[in-house]
């Protein structure tokens, strides 16, 4: 009897030790803070990957571009020497320039139009765009639309944006956008960002809500205007390799909860984005919430013109007129 024991012991031990060793241990970064859309969406990811693959994949989460900003980390994922990524679209069309059209300014109507876009076939069609650069592009999740803060002065219309130097992401289509406004742009990472508005080396900045909030901006930038002039898309980005190395059965569980983060993502943006300015403005922040959209969008009638022959207007209209 106690032969058995022992062998069932030892059995039970051993198939412990093969257990533990099937477990496979990636990485997953975000350049915000954990508190955050990002945070949220690549926490419920990493839970639901655990929980899909009977922890047999176990994913590491990092914050604040602990691991670099999100260019460095794309390229890290591309490279192979990090699995996974999670960022906003501003550096992807530096590795997959087909994504570009996606941040053209006022493209967008809402939040549901964008959403639609990206979850039906022109969004699926462009993750595909992806695999050839060596990237398996999980889902598409979001930062939500775009706003305008700076240190000097409240903009009411585009001629108070004239001279202004904002920091950018190092984005083309950004870059040319805001410099159609009378930006003087400066891309930069968004690790340095904080600092750079802090010791005044640009005046302002622009984005959504949720990372205004998180990155505690109120802390440097006085003004907040809700211009809303570009969407901005995330994305969960997996390395090609890995993820051709995995089962049928893990890699749809690892497509499955990235949508499953993309949800957690969204509903933290609405949020966000409900309580946002009434956060900001008892921080001390002074916001104009009511602008004129059209004088925004005729500002940049000779970017857009550009635009639509960069782009296409076919291809342009195909998404502004997505039902």
């Amino acid at each position: 009897m106690k032969l058995h024991q022992l062998a069932l012991g030892l059995g039970l031990a051993l198939g412990l030790v093969a257990g533990a060793q099937a477990q496979t241990t990636m990485k997953i970064s975000i350049s915000v803070a954990q508190n955050s859309h990002q945070g949220i969406a690549i926490d419920t990811f990493a839970k639901e990957v655990e929980k899909r693959t009977g922890g047999r994949y176990k994913i590491q989460t990092f914050y604040s571009g602990a691991l670099g900003g999100e260019r460095e980390s794309i390229e890290a994922v591309q490279l192979g020497t990090q699995e996974l990524a999670f960022s906003s679209t501003g550096p992807v069309p530096n590795f997959v320039p087909e994504v570009k059209i996606l941040d053209v300014p006022f493209l967008f109507r809402d939040k549901a139009h964008a959403r639609a876009v990206l979850d039906g076939p022109i969004g699926q069609d462009m993750l595909a765009k992806f695999e050839p650069k060596g990237f398996k592009a999980l889902a598409w999740a979001e930062n939500g639309f775009r706003h305008m803060t700076n240190s000097k002065r409240d903009v009411k219309t585009p001629e108070d944006l004239k001279g202004l130097k904002m920091r950018t992401m190092e984005n083309p289509v950004h870059v040319a956008a805001y410099k159609g406004f009378g930006i003087i742009t400066t891309p930069m990472a968004f690790p340095e960002v904080f600092t750079a508005l802090q010791q005044g080396t640009v005046d302002g900045q622009e984005n959504p809500l949720s990372v205004i909030i998180s990155a505690k901006f109120d802390q440097v930038q006085k003004h907040l205007t809700l211009t809303g002039h570009v969407y901005s898309p995330a994305i969960f980005l997996m390395n090609k390799g890995a993820f051709d190395k995995l089962s049928a059965a893990d890699k749809q569980a690892f497509i499955e909860a990235a949508k499953e983060g993309t949800k957690a993502n969204r509903a933290r943006v609405d949020e966000d984005d409900a309580k946002g300015v009434a956060d900001l403005r008892a921080k001390g922040m002074t916001v104009i919430d009511t602008i004129d959209k059209a004088k925004f969008v005729s500002a940049l009638a000779p970017v857009n013109a550009q635009f639509e022959k960069d782009f296409g207007k076919a291809n342009l209209d195909r998404i502004r007129n997505f039902k």
